[in-house]
């Protein structure tokens, strides 16, 4: 019997991550594999309103378990503000690697209109990650910790949100 881990081994990580953005570019629904340790909430399908906001989360989910660097961009590694840009890029947004530039971009959001896609800011402007629905938001956040898929009230700090696409 072949898994589907034995069958992706064969392929190296930017390989894969280039056939994810091409499938997400195709405008093909991508969800992440339970092995990459996101919570089973995160294994659903996310539906985001627009192509480009699809694109950003499924590139975000893409990258569950890679580690926190700081000032880290990708491919590999990212920091909370790299992940949103590097996600954002892939559809086409140019984003600045500043949570607090980043929060001046597109347009503002109540909480309780959140959308997948979504730009979610924590304590003023010193963490962002992306929304995925559910209550969910996906980030890189802290030195030691891997990117990951985490409840917003878990922060205790929500500060604010922004529509990008």
């Amino acid at each position: 019997m072949t898994t589907a881990r034995t069958t992706l081994a064969r392929f190296t990580r930017p390989a894969l991550r280039g056939a994810l953005a091409l499938a997400a570019g195709a405008g093909i629904l991508l969800t992440p594999a339970v092995a990459q340790a996101a919570p089973a909430s995160a294994a659903t399908a996310v539906a985001a309103s627009t192509a480009a906001s699809q694109i950003a989360v499924n590139t975000a989910m893409a990258q569950l378990g890679d580690p926190y660097v700081w000032a880290g961009a990708g491919p590999d590694a990212f920091d909370c503000s790299g992940l949103t840009q590097f996600a954002w890029r892939a559809a086409g947004v140019q984003l600045p690697h500043s949570a607090a530039a980043q929060a001046g971009m597109g347009i503002p959001v109540d909480r309780a209109n959140l959308a997948p896609g979504d730009l979610v800011f924590f304590y003023g402007t010193g963490h962002v990650g992306i929304y995925i629905g559910n209550n969910q938001v996906v980030h890189a956040p802290t030195s030691g910790d891997v990117v990951k898929v985490t409840n917003v009230d878990a922060f205790y700090g929500y500060s604010s949100a922004r529509r990008i696409g």
